[in-house]
This record gives C-alpha cells, sequence and structure tokens, in this order.
C-alpha cells in the first residue's frame, strides 16, 4: 500500500525498514508515468514501505534532502538514506535498488 504524507509524519515513517519515498507533484507528466510502476511494486513487496511527498505542499522538505528534480525516490533502510533514483526509472531497476539494501 502507498501512503501519501506529510512532513511531521516522514522521521518516523522512514525510520525502520524498507522504505521508498517518492517525491512527486500532481501535474508533473514523469511523475504520472512512474505512479504505476510504484504501484506494482508495492503489490509485489509487502514488506517494503512506499510513501509519497507532494513537493508542491511540502517544498521544504522536498528541499532538506535534496531533491531538485522530480520524480525522485529515496530508499532507506532503517531510517538511513541509503540510494536515490532521479527521473522515470524502471521497475526492474527499483528492485535492483531494494535488493542492494542489506
Amino acid at each position: 500500500m502507498i501512503k501519501e504524507i506529510s512532513d511531521r509524519d516522514y522521521e518516523q515513517l522512514v525510520s525502520q525498514g524498507k522504505v521508498i519515498v517518492d517525491f512527486w507533484a500532481p501535474w508533473c507528466g514523469p511523475c504520472s508515468m512512474l505512479g504505476p510502476v510504484i504501484e506494482e511494486v508495492a503489490k509485489e513487496l509487502q514488506n517494503v514501505t512506499i510513501v509519497k511527498i507532494n513537493v508542491d505542499d511540502y517544498p521544504e522538505l522536498a528541499g532538506k534532502h535534496g531533491v531538485l528534480s522530480i520524480p525522485t525516490l529515496l530508499y532507506y533502510l532503517d531510517g538511513k538514506l541509503a540510494d536515490t533514483s532521479v527521473g522515470v526509472v524502471s521497475k526492474s531497476m527499483i528492485l535492483t535498488k531494494l535488493d542492494r539494501l542489506v
């Protein structure tokens, strides 16, 4: 399941396990292309938390995490940023990055 979160929830949600944070915006074409890919990953991997942050609603959070372009995915393992991808990426790329989180 994918959750839309706020800046208040961010630290708590990335603190445990494998987490992908999707920085996006509703007007962003590439974000719309990546959305279904993220949904497939969420359905297949129950042990990964996937959350979305709308950069229009939380620009300061995007800036704090160095997000300059969207979509940007941040991959966390137990609260530590482990990897990043920018732009539309394939499902296999996302799965590979998740597999490397150990």
